[in-house]
């Protein structure tokens, strides 16, 4: 059974900070990210990293804050989220892609479950 379990998700402060983790099992993955999807809007690419030389991708609204990051030895994918705003707030899904990093849910392979993360004082 190929899974993407994920945890650190809850409720922060504005300006906080929160690191999130992305366990697969089952296989290994050579491109896994980061997408997220607030109350009423549509799911987005939050970041991105290869396997290799872990070339890292972060969509604009988020670059400077977050930072991604993987172990692989254990096939674990991180998202560290630094100086959090309320407009953060929503469900972080873990996402391992078929080929390539990218900005496109259609290309996701396999879905972690969802953590939600609550950013509000």
């Amino acid at each position: 059974q190929v899974q993407l379990v994920e945890s650190g998700g809850g409720l922060v402060q504005p300006g906080g900070s929160l690191r999130l983790s992305c366990a697969a099992s089952g296989r290994t993955f050579n491109t896994m990210g980061w997408f997220r999807q607030a109350p009423g809007k549509d799911r987005e690419f939050v970041s991105g990293i290869t396997w290799s030389f872990g070339v890292t991708l972060y969509a604009d609204s988020v670059k400077g804050r977050f930072t991604i990051s993987r172990d692989n030895a254990k096939n674990t994918v991180y998202l560290q989220m630094n100086r959090l705003k309320p407009e953060d707030t929503a469900v972080y899904y873990c996402a391992a892609f078929r080929l390539a990093v990218s900005r496109r849910g259609e290309d996701v392979e396999v879905w972690g479950q969802g953590t939600l993360i609550t950013v509000s004082s």
